[in-house]
């Protein structure tokens, strides 16, 4: 009898072995991936607002005048919180899915488990992407400096 209860135990732990197989799904790893791609593309467009700006001093001190701001830096700016915040809500509807569908938590697969892992580093990526942002609306009050025009 001891034996029937070993037996029954180990093939209930194959079983939900088997079970959590089932829920990585395809759609879930490319979900899942979409969360530090979006992650990494907002923090990279963040940075490319200071490569903006420096291109626009450059331009103006090679010009000798002032130069209108560039409104793509505008857009740039804009795009690292929009993309980071967007992997944020990505990862919280896998978890909500996941929830749903298996009642599993995110962290339970490999795939919501790289969600999240990435997902909580974000926040810093978003910390960056919001104070660049800040940063484009508020430029430098001494302007740029154009040199020796004469």
């Amino acid at each position: 009898m001891d034996t029937d209860i070993k037996t029954e135990s180990s093939s209930s732990a194959t079983l939900s072995g088997g079970a959590q197989d089932r829920t990585v799904t395809p759609g879930m790893v490319v979900t899942a991936l979409l969360v530090p791609v979006v992650a990494v593309l907002g923090a990279v467009t963040s940075l490319r607002v200071e490569d903006i700006d420096m291109d626009w001093v450059h331009r103006q001190q090679a010009a000798c005048r002032h130069m209108p701001f560039p409104k793509m830096e505008y857009v740039v700016a804009w795009s690292g919180p929009v993309l980071g915040l967007s992997a944020m809500a990505v990862c919280v509807l896998l978890a909500r899915w996941t929830r749903r569908r298996w009642g599993l938590r995110l962290w339970d697969t490999w795939p919501g488990l790289l969600a999240f892992v990435c997902a909580v580093l974000n926040v810093l990526a978003i910390l960056l992407e919001l104070f660049m942002l800040w940063a484009t609306y508020n430029p430098d009050a001494s302007g740029p400096i154009l040199g020796d025009c004469g």
